[in-house]
């Protein structure tokens, strides 16, 4: 898997630095983080603004780290972890597809990543030439491990500060990072708004 590990990397890499970045900085389309930390407090993480900082920040230096194929599982895990928090606390109570809003396009990047650990980031890599060693079925078990613990531990009582008032949580009506796509409405905004598919 040589070469698919670096088309891999050259096509998951930007990306995640990109989706990241929508959320720190509203670039490419992004909301930024007031936007993303409006959404994060509807699903419970709060504070919202933190969450957006810590999940930004984990794809965007993960992004990068894919794309350089530099501490390779660090990078897999941090873009694992994010996928597996949106599963968690967005599409996972849509069934599969994401047509419906579901956990298709998250579980197959996890499986990507995982992949991607195990055969090692092929060459014009970083670890190729410094760490070559930091790849195999142990290294990817330990990836998507720490991917899933560290989603359960990010989102754990213990870090989260208690709901806030109504008027204290900001509305937003979608993961900024997917145009509006996951949307967390009242039932009286459900009963009105039409619906529309997650990404």
């Amino acid at each position: 898997m040589r070469f698919g590990a670096l088309l891999i990397r050259a096509v998951v890499g930007p990306l995640f630095i990109g989706h990241g970045t929508q959320k720190l900085f509203g670039w490419f389309g992004g909301s930024g983080l007031e936007g993303t930390g409006g959404f994060f407090e509807q699903l419970g993480l709060r504070p919202g603004r933190r969450h957006a900082i810590a999940g930004g920040g984990a794809e965007a230096l993960g992004g990068l780290l894919l794309t350089l194929g530099a501490a390779t599982p660090v990078g897999a895990t941090m873009v694992s972890s994010a996928m597996v928090t949106a599963i968690r606390k967005v599409h996972g109570a849509k069934g599969p597809w994401v047509s419906d809003g579901g956990f298709e396009y998250n579980a197959v990047l996890i499986a990507l990543m995982t992949a991607l650990v195990e055969s090692g980031p092929g060459p014009l890599s970083v670890d190729e030439q410094v760490f070559p060693e930091l790849k195999g079925p142990q290294w990817a078990a330990l990836s998507l491990g720490s991917a899933v613990v560290g989603s359960y531990l990010a989102t754990s009582p213990l870090v989260n500060e208690a709901e806030a008032t109504s008027e204290e949580t900001p509305k937003s009506h979608g993961d900024p990072a997917s145009n509006g796509h996951g949307s967390i409405e009242t039932s009286a905004e459900q009963s009105t708004a039409s619906g529309e598919p997650a990404r």
